[in-house]
Parts: structure tokens; sequence; C-alpha cells
């Protein structure tokens, strides 16, 4: 028979192990325990899938049993294998696939990041230094606020530097009244700067502490420019229209022209905006083609009239007031020093010249603002012309009408 049931074959397979192991001689000291193939025999010559599989799973079992205590025969006696003949490789992976896997160990971990706890470690470092220096700030401002050794003691721990034209003794008021006594950390110094610039001399003020308990105190005054005549009183003026007064130690001495046209209740955008033609004059006479000893001669400038710029000039024949208008001052007054002896020979009266019409020179234009009428007009002809005065100049004729006397004020260059 070509087929034989699992009683046979289990039959044939012991058979054949024993006839190896007549065949066989094993060496001293190499008993091997086997395991043997013990299968149920089956019900039917063709079983299910079901059941073979059940069969080769309980043929696994067996084996691994076997494989932990050895294989024996029927009687009970342990059969003895040369260990070439059985591949034990291959009947564990029959067995791994009948086999559960083996259960996940779940790894323990720690419920941060080791990227977080590094962050952490970060900021608790940081957090820790801030407290320490949070707390060395917090005594040295004790300290410094208690401690004697900040207080200042008196008024010469005020240094005060750069003063020349301001009182002095007002200066020191100030500074030494706001802090004298005081904790230098407690005192502030923009209103004492505040307090100072107040001051008409005191352009800029820096104050400064020293350590453990002085003040530094530094001006910087205002450059007069020009003297300014408000009512009776005349005083220094800067260039931005600020009125400074006379110098406080009256040492110091000052050679400026005058202005006019200017009064105590005007605000200072007005002065400024004054001065800025004043400068642009002074600017023109002694800047490129002019010449210093221009400015020199001018005893009075009148701002009354933005639009006509009057001068009061020295020259070796007297003083003239010289009417310049809004622009060209320096050409204008050139024409003016070139042909002034000219004009005196030829008008002995002469007083003012009007040099603000192109190609003319009106002569004694002030006597006609003084020959006004009963019905408030101006009188005619009181003004001559210069004639010949200069080849660009052009005559102008008016109707004769009869001279008044004049006698001209020589004013003198204001000296402070």
């Amino acid at each position: 028979m070509l087929a034989h049931n699992s009683d046979d074959r289990g039959l044939m397979a012991r058979d054949s192990i024993e006839l190896n192991l007549d065949d066989a001689t094993p060496s001293p000291g190499t008993n091997v325990r086997v395991r043997r193939n013990i299968q149920q025999p089956a019900l039917s010559n063709q079983p299910n899938q079901d059941e073979r599989v059940f069969r080769k799973g309980s043929a696994a079992a067996e084996q691994r049993r076997l494989r932990a205590r050895g294989v024996r025969n029927e009687d009970d006696s342990e059969l003895l294998i040369n260990p070439e003949d059985i591949d034990l490789d291959e009947l564990d992976n029959e067995e791994a696939q009948f086999l559960r896997t083996d259960r996940r160990v779940p790894v323990r971990r720690s419920a941060i990041a080791k990227k977080t706890a590094g962050r952490l470690k970060i900021v608790g470092i940081a957090v820790g230094i801030a407290a320490l220096a949070g707390g060395l700030g917090g005594w040295a401002y004790s300290y410094g606020k208690h401690s004697w050794r900040f207080r200042i003691p008196s008024g010469d721990a005020v240094e005060i530097t750069g003063v020349h034209n301001a009182s002095l003794a007002h200066v020191r008021e100030v500074a030494v009244k706001e802090t004298i006594g005081r904790n230098v950390f407690f005192i502030s110094p923009e209103e004492i700067k505040a307090k100072l610039e107040q001051m008409p001399w005191v352009e800029q003020a820096t104050v400064m502490r020293l350590l453990p308990n002085r003040i530094a105190v530094n001006l910087v005054e205002r450059t007069p420019v020009a003297f300014v005549q408000m009512g009776a009183r005349t005083s220094l003026i800067d260039a931005k229209g600020v009125v400074m007064g006379m110098p406080a130690d009256r040492k110091t001495r000052y050679s400026f022209p005058v202005i006019r046209g200017m009064s105590e209740t005007d605000p200072l955008s007005s002065r400024a905006a004054s001065m800025k033609i004043y400068n642009r004059l002074v600017g023109e006479l002694s800047g490129d083609g002019g010449d210093a000893k221009y400015v020199q001669q001018l005893s009075e400038v009148d701002l009354s009239d933005p639009e006509d710029v009057k001068v009061t000039a020295n020259d070796p024949g007297g003083t003239m007031v010289v009417h310049l208008g809004a622009s060209d001052f320096l050409p204008r007054y050139k024409l003016y020093v070139a042909h002034i002896a000219e004009w005196r020979q030829q008008f002995p009266n002469l007083e003012s010249v009007d040099l603000k019409f192109e190609g003319q020179v009106v002569v004694n234009p002030d006597k006609q603002d003084r020959d006004i009428g009963s019905s408030g007009h101006r009188a005619i002809g009181t003004a001559a012309v210069a004639k010949n005065a200069a080849s660009a100049v052009r005559p102008v004729s008016h109707p004769p009408a009869k001279p008044h006397k004049y006698v001209p004020q020589k004013t003198q260059r204001a000296q402070r």
C-alpha cells in the first residue's frame, strides 16, 4: 500500500531511528537527548484544515516538552542519537509560527522631554541669578537712600563753571537751593537744568552728580550780536532775538550797532524774525566781497520796517541815514561809500539817502516824512535828487520847494 495511517508512520520512524543507532557508534560522553514526534492517530485519511493546524500546534507543544526532559523509548529508556542527525533550527522555525508573540514591556519614560528639561534648567538658573541681583539691588538702594555719605553738606559741594556774563550769585542761589542737605540720588538734575536755562544769559545748562556727595554745574552762555533799544533801556540781544540785559560784572566791553524798532511787548517770534534780517545784513557787509569796516561804520540799524532797512553810518563827513531796502545790502552800501563825498558837495544839508530804488538815488527822503500837510498828505518837493552821482544812477526831478532848516543830529556808535 502507498498510504499508511498515522500509527504506521510513527512505528516506521521509530524503527528507522533504532536502526540508525545500531549502525552508528556514539563516542563516549556524547549522549544527546532528542525528541520524538508523537502524533495523534488521524480520524480520517483526509483531515480538514483546522485539524491540521491543531495537530501541528499539539506536535510543537509536545516537542518543547520532550526537549525539556529528553526523548525516551516506549520502555521508558533514553534514546541516544548523534546530534548531527537532528536539525534544531528547523524545529525552532516550525514552532515559532505557532507561538504567541512576546508581550511588549513598556519602557518607563520621563513625563518631560529631555530638550524641555534642559530649557527649564536654564530658566531656573536665570531666575536664580535675577533673584540674587534683585536682592543686591535692594540692599544697595536702601544703603544709598539712608547713608549720610551721599548727602550734600554745603554750597561748597556745588561746582559751577562757564559763568562769564551771567550773575554768579544768581546761578549759585538756584543750584544750591535745590541741592544742599539733600541726598545726591534724590536730586533732579533736569529740574535744576530747567531753572538755570530760564535765566536770560544761559543758553544751555548741564547738571551732573559727582559721587559720593557733589554736584557739577556747567553753563553755556548766549553770545550777544547787537544792542537793542527798548524804551529808555538798552540791552544786549543775541542772534535768536533773546534780550539778555547787560553783563553782571560790567567789565566786559562790547561794540555793536544799536537796533531800533523793537519793543518789550514784542513776542520772541517777532524779535527772532527781525534778527534774521539783521544777521543777513551783517553777513553780507562783512562776508565775501564785503569789508569788516562796513559793519564798524554802522551805529544804528532800524528794523521797524522789514521792507526798508535803514542804517545810520558814520563817515569822515558825519553821520548819514541810508535806506537799503530789503535785499542787495552789499551793492547798495558800496554805492553809498563810493559817492557819499560827492553827494555832500552837491547837497550841503544832506541828511539821508534812499538807495532801495533801482537806478536812482533819492536824497533827504526823511525830510519828506517830517513835512506832512494838515490834510495828512506828504508835502511835494522837499526831496532833492542827486545829479551826476554815478553813471548807473538815473536822476529823478521833483518840483522845487522851499528848503526847511534842519540840523542833523550826529549819532555815535554805541559802546557799552
